[in-house]
């Protein structure tokens, strides 16, 4: 079976609202035994610092999983994906902590970068999700 760039959006959003490891990994598996490839990793901190972490996080992430190789070409598409991600929801935690999941999947040349956050101060939290997609 073939899939486009909605299914690998799909796996993305997926694998950053995974629960935990061990669910990031049955994920990544299940991902996996149909062709795309999927890794996801935790972030946190300030909304300041963020874009940048978003960014290192994900690129970093991506080669580490298998979904991308260590060129030029694929870690810039995933810092792109990951920056159109992040600037869609980045207003929401002006000034707050954010701390979240990034989920990134591969199928052939579509790739998409999901950042899940929760965004707040204290127990008040409210979320957010940003989705990139480029085409390798």
């Amino acid at each position: 079976m073939e899939y486009g760039s909605k299914d690998v959006a799909k796996a993305a959003i997926r694998m950053a609202l995974s629960e935990n490891r061990e669910s990031e990994e049955r994920l990544k598996n299940r991902f996996g035994e149909n062709g795309i490839r999927a890794a996801a990793v935790n972030f946190g901190g300030e909304s300041s610092t963020a874009v940048v972490k978003v960014l290192e996080r994900a690129v970093v992430a991506a080669r580490r999983g298998g979904v991308i190789a260590e060129t030029h070409t694929e870690e810039g598409a995933v810092a792109g994906a990951a920056h159109e991600a992040i600037t869609q929801v980045i207003n929401k935690a002006a000034g707050l902590n954010l701390g979240g999941k990034i989920g990134i999947a591969r199928y052939g040349s579509h790739l998409s970068v999901c950042v899940f956050f929760e965004v707040g101060l204290l127990n008040l939290n409210d979320v957010a999700i940003g989705l990139g997609h480029r085409a390798l």
